[in-house]
């Protein structure tokens, strides 16, 4: 039987809350022999608080040793096996700003970079060009002009925007121009079936005629495409789960993953504290809040260890906001691991942390990978989390007689 059809037919009604708490890439790796992770180095006493009252574990978010990007990573937390429910980036991306998808749209998130005089890749963030700077040249690429095709493009933030292909013919599955390295140039969008042929010549001519109008700067010179995609469809949390659910996150991509399964967006929030100030202001109106938080992922990226400890330290410096309120049941984990060792997402499982009335006691008393790993939750793939959640908040009924 489907999971989702076992949680509808299951579901329990009551006033129970649940909050979600999503580090993205919390887990990481020793910088140095023997050394402590990212979240090790980090004085967390409030998250060792709740370690205390909790359950403790490792989840893998898709399978042993695969790297999920963040859409299936929060494809997975969300319980929708990942495997089955792709969603490409470039949907999210255009979701999460508003922008609605319709059903000639192909969707592409774009990374402005940067460029040597070879056409090598020196900067794939184009040195993370802040907003202000980057929203004039993605509106300078409205310019771009392709016979047949509606072609929209929207600023996001810092180095992202998004394309939207409109027109008859276009197929969703395109390989990345990224190549995820420097010292080599952008790669061609290649299609993978027939079906995306089409796509893949348009946006080769909109790179092309991209580049030409991107010739005057210095750091966003070029930019890459990734996660083509169209709008797909998903049963919604609601139905699946029977919960009334609220996402607080900052950046946009994370706020398109919630609308696409769902979720309704609720406030603007620029900072953590803002964010938890929407879910206090918010509280009485949902069932589930997710909490989005950025920046554990964005600095392991970077290779900045010390950097991904001080967010960390933030991190956990905002739990008190949550934990005032009472929840029922309090998720911390992380979409995927970030090892600043590695600078990119990776396969190691995530530190996860269930802290509810009903929790079975273990032997943790830290939240780090060295006490997950010998968690009573074990390791689990990541779309078991939401059932788990839904049991400790007493939202499940018996399964047979």
């Amino acid at each position: 039987m489907d999971m989702h059809r076992l949680t509808r037919e299951l579901n329990v009604k009551n006033e129970n809350k649940i909050v979600m708490l999503v580090a993205d890439g919390i887990g990481g790796l020793p910088i140095e022999a023997a050394g402590p992770t990212e979240l090790e180095a980090a004085r967390t006493p409030n998250l060792d608080a709740m370690v205390a009252r909790g359950t403790c574990g490792l989840s893998i978010p898709v399978k042993p040793g695969i790297s999920p990007g963040s859409g299936p990573g929060h494809m997975g937390l969300f319980g929708y096996d990942p495997l089955e429910y792709l969603i490409g980036r470039g949907a999210l991306e255009a979701t999460g700003i508003g922008f609605h998808l319709g059903a000639n749209d192909v969707a592409i998130r774009c990374n402005f970079c940067t460029l040597d005089a070879s056409g090598n890749i020196t900067d794939r963030r184009a040195g993370r060009i802040p907003t202000e700077e980057s929203a004039p040249l993605a509106v300078r690429l409205r310019d771009i002009s392709i016979p047949g095709i509606e072609v929209f493009v929207e600023p996001v933030k810092e180095h992202r925007f998004v394309v939207v292909l409109r027109g008859e013919g276009l197929g969703g599955d395109v390989a990345d121009t990224d190549p995820q390295a420097t010292g080599v140039p952008l790669l061609a969008p290649v299609p993978h079936n027939s079906e995306s042929q089409r796509t893949a010549e348009v946006a080769a001519e909109f790179a092309r005629q991209g580049a030409e109008l991107l010739t005057d700067q210095k750091a966003a010179n070029a930019f890459s495409m990734r996660g083509f995609s169209a709008r797909p469809a998903l049963p919604s949390f609601e139905e699946v789960y029977g919960l009334r659910a609220a996402a607080v996150a900052v950046y946009p991509m994370y706020k398109g993953l919630a609308k696409l399964v769902g979720m309704e967006v609720v406030g603007d929030a620029k900072t953590l504290g803002e964010q938890m100030e929407i879910v206090k202001d918010q509280w009485e109106n949902y069932d589930f809040f997710f909490v989005h938080f950025k920046y554990t992922d964005s600095t392991g990226e970077d290779g900045d260890f010390a950097g991904k400890v001080k967010r960390i330290e933030e991190f956990d410096a905002a739990i008190p906001a949550i934990t005032d309120l009472n929840p029922a049941v309090t998720i911390v984990t992380g979409d995927h691991s970030t090892p600043s060792l590695l600078k990119a997402h990776s396969w190691h499982p995530v530190p996860t942390l269930i802290a509810a009335a009903s929790c079975r006691p273990d032997r943790c008393t830290t939240f780090g990978e060295a006490d997950c790993v010998s968690g009573g939750l074990g390791q689990f793939e990541a779309k078991y989390l939401m059932p788990l959640a839904l049991a400790h908040a007493d939202r499940l009924g018996k399964y047979g007689a």
